[in-house]
């Protein structure tokens, strides 16, 4: 069985008793403290001129395979999206409910309705459809794994355009998570923009360059 294959059974299963299509959403950057947190959703194509192998939870991917499959996913997929919550919108509605409106405004822009919505992990209410949060479903559910690429490559290219604008923090390094090079960069310089000002350490960066 391939690993497409492998990772579509909750799918299939879902199509077969008439819950189809299914789409499944997921985001990335939940714990970074710089950058926007982005969601995405995607319902597959199950034709067989469609599938897409080696879809696997964008965690597990090197870079270039992430790239790969997400240009697959957007060519194949019958409908797909990406949202990104930015972070003073982040700083304000507080990590949860920022990922839950983010995971909802990308259902909301599929170009497809989805009969089912798969989300990594938890559950987000208010949908008009019925939906299941699945621990790990990046790692077993085809469409969320998909989602998961669309994610994160959606915002690590956001990242690598931010290093020219922002100089001098590594944003094309580490993409805003919390590395000790981050830290570092980040008390010498004092937060910048991009910062989620509600994290802590943001808030001790930026006690430390205060005059």
């Amino acid at each position: 069985m391939s690993g497409a294959a492998l990772v579509s059974r909750y799918e299939t299963a879902l199509c077969a008793a008439g819950l189809g299509p299914v789409a499944g959403a997921d985001e990335a950057g939940r714990g970074a403290c710089a950058g926007p947190l982005v969601a995405a959703a995607v319902v597959l194509d199950d034709r067989p001129e469609c599938r897409i192998e080696g879809l696997r939870d964008s965690k597990l991917l090197r870079p270039a395979a992430r790239e790969r499959l997400y240009g697959q996913i957007t060519e194949k997929a019958v409908s797909w999206a990406a949202v990104s919550v930015e972070p003073r919108e982040c700083d304000r509605l507080g990590m949860q409910e920022a990922d839950l409106q983010g995971l909802r405004r990308a259902l909301c822009r599929l170009g497809t309705v989805p009969g089912f919505v798969i989300t990594d992990g938890f559950g987000v209410e208010g949908l008009t459809v019925p939906a299941l949060g699945m621990w790990k479903a990046d790692q077993v559910c085809a469409t969320v794994a998909a989602a998961s690429i669309i994610a994160k490559v959606t915002r690590d290219r956001v990242m690598v355009a931010a290093d020219s604008d922002f100089p001098g923090y590594g944003f094309a390094i580490h993409k805003g998570y919390p590395t000790a090079e981050h830290q570092r960069r980040l008390e010498t310089l004092g937060p910048c923009a991009l910062h989620r000002r509600s994290y802590a350490n943001v808030r001790r960066a930026a006690r430390l360059v205060e005059p």
